[in-house]
């Protein structure tokens, strides 16, 4: 685990550990394409809906949660059952805890199917998660920009490359203070798989 330093249009900001941690190989390249191609071809992938102001569309993903068996969890005022842990999930769940020191007991995965495929600025600060929710997210396959800004100062914008196999902690404040994002892309992309490990209230 490392700091990380981003780069701004104008300025340079260091995140510091407290909030931020980036490890480029998490998984190695024969890992993490054995992982992405399995994920591919064995989840329920799923496609939701949401408001946009007074329309319903489809959010522009595929979505699908795993966690412990026989569990309902409550986030963002929705009650919801998962996917049970498959034994590739599940091994990579116990790899990052050992690794990061923190527990987790649900994943959400995403499936950016191309450039058009994204997820607009936002937090996760949803109160099943905790006043400083800790969320490690590994990245499979197209490398992707993950942009940054700050809540009260949109000018502050910073982006990483999230690139095949890494694994990115989000920890502390981060999430009170900076928005992130999966931009759309006018580029040629391929899919990517993101899987962020959460601790989510479980509903009893």
């Amino acid at each position: 685990m490392s700091q990380l330093s981003l780069f701004g249009s104008d300025e340079y900001y260091e995140f510091p550990e407290e909030l931020l941690e980036y490890t480029d190989q998490f998984l190695t390249d024969e890992e993490a394409t054995e992982l992405q191609e399995n994920l591919m071809l064995s989840t329920p992938w799923k496609q939701n809906t949401q408001k946009m102001y007074d329309k319903t569309v489809l959010t522009p993903r595929l979505t699908a949660w795993y966690g412990d068996s026989n569990k309902m969890y409550h986030l963002g005022n929705n009650d919801f059952t998962v996917n049970e842990w498959s034994p590739e999930l599940f091994t990579l769940k116990e790899k990052i805890e050992k690794y990061s020191g923190y527990t987790f007991n649900s994943v959400l995965l995403n499936l950016y199917r191309d450039g058009n495929d994204s997820v607009a600025w936002h937090r996760d600060k949803e109160s099943e998660l905790g006043n400083r929710p800790v969320i490690a997210s590994v990245s499979l396959g197209q490398v992707r920009n993950f942009d940054f800004r700050k809540v009260d100062n949109h000018q502050k914008k910073y982006s990483i490359a999230l690139n095949h196999g890494s694994l990115l902690i989000m920890k502390g404040d981060l999430q009170m203070h900076w928005e992130h994002r999966i931009a759309k892309s006018s580029r040629k992309m391929k899919p990517r798989i993101n899987l962020t490990f959460r601790l989510i209230r479980e509903i009893n």
